[in-house]
């Protein structure tokens, strides 16, 4: 065995170390990318896209029309990709420093948000101790009756999410030292994680229901209430 001296690089992901933690990046497969496309020194720009836009199927029609067009020009498609690329060489995941090993998770949901299926976006972020580890932003498959129900399907993917990193870490026997905390900005979803009476209302989320209950009776995860200001 060899002791081949500080991580640099590890599955193609580079490692950088600094006081208060580790940098993890893509930097030097960027760099090569854009070594190879001849774009190194290219200006970098931002990604050219409205976050708060609300676009329904048809809003996307003269976007994918053009974009057909230029589809034949990959010199014009290579280019606006890498300029893209270049500006975001340094972007990274931070891991910083952490005394506790203990998940929380935050869950929430944009009820109706879909302006053709009326369908919901779950969303949810875990973090162990103070890094973000898990994550996800996701389609809900049904459409939702009331904004209750579409946060409870998101707590419901968090608590799912929370309880296999748990069973994880007991397997690398490092086992939180107390119950996951899941904070939701909706009060009737966080009421009904713990109120044990069903109500007529409520039976088309039994399954996220009980699951999400069971949890919370073993120990393994406390489903608490945050401002969405928070």
């Amino acid at each position: 065995m060899k002791d081949l001296g500080s991580l640099h690089h590890l599955l193609g992901i580079s490692v950088s170390r600094q006081s208060s933690g580790l940098h993890l990046s893509q930097r030097q497969y960027y760099l090569e990318v854009l070594e190879h496309a001849g774009m190194a020194d290219c200006k970098p720009c931002a990604t050219p896209v409205d976050t708060n836009a609300k676009l329904s199927a048809t809003d996307g029609a003269p976007a994918r029309h053009l974009l057909c067009c230029l589809a034949g020009l990959p010199s014009h498609a290579r280019s606006t990709g890498a300029t893209y690329v270049r500006g975001t060489v340094d972007y990274g995941l931070h891991i910083r420093c952490s005394s506790t090993v203990d998940l929380s998770a935050y869950s929430d949901a944009d009820w109706a948000g879909c302006p053709d299926t009326r369908k919901s976006t779950s969303d949810y972020a875990v973090f162990l101790g103070d890094n973000l580890v898990s994550w996800s932003s996701k389609r809900q498959l049904t459409v939702s009756c009331s904004s209750a129900k579409a946060e409870y399907g998101a707590v419901a993917n968090a608590v799912a999410e929370t309880c296999w990193l748990r069973q994880l870490l007991h397997e690398l026997h490092t086992p939180p030292s107390r119950s996951t905390l899941v904070y939701c900005d909706n009060v009737s979803a966080v009421y009904l994680s713990s109120n044990p009476v069903q109500h007529q209302r409520t039976k088309h989320v039994e399954i996220d229901l009980h699951f999400v209950r069971d949890r919370v009776a073993a120990g393994s995860v406390r489903v608490l209430h945050v401002p969405t200001t928070s």
